[in-house]
């Protein structure tokens, strides 16, 4: 997966809480990859990736960095 979709991915998933709600937001992250970088990607496969992003906790705070940068 490439930097900009994690980046993508984590920019949900922090905006809608998706520790909280996790079965209502995850056809959002499935869709947002796919259209932004044509890139399909199962349910499965994007929560494996967000609980592994979180586990490292420097890519984690770069990609947070980005987002922070963004706004």
């Amino acid at each position: 997966m490439a930097f900009v979709e994690m980046v993508e991915m984590v920019d949900i998933l922090k905006r809608v809480d998706y520790d909280g709600k996790k079965a209502k937001i995850m056809a959002k992250v499935v869709k947002s990859p796919h259209r932004n970088f044509g890139v399909q990607r199962s349910k499965d496969q994007l929560r494996k990736r967000w609980s592994d992003l979180k586990l490292r906790v420097y890519q984690y705070r770069r990609i947070r960095r980005v987002l922070q940068k963004g706004k």
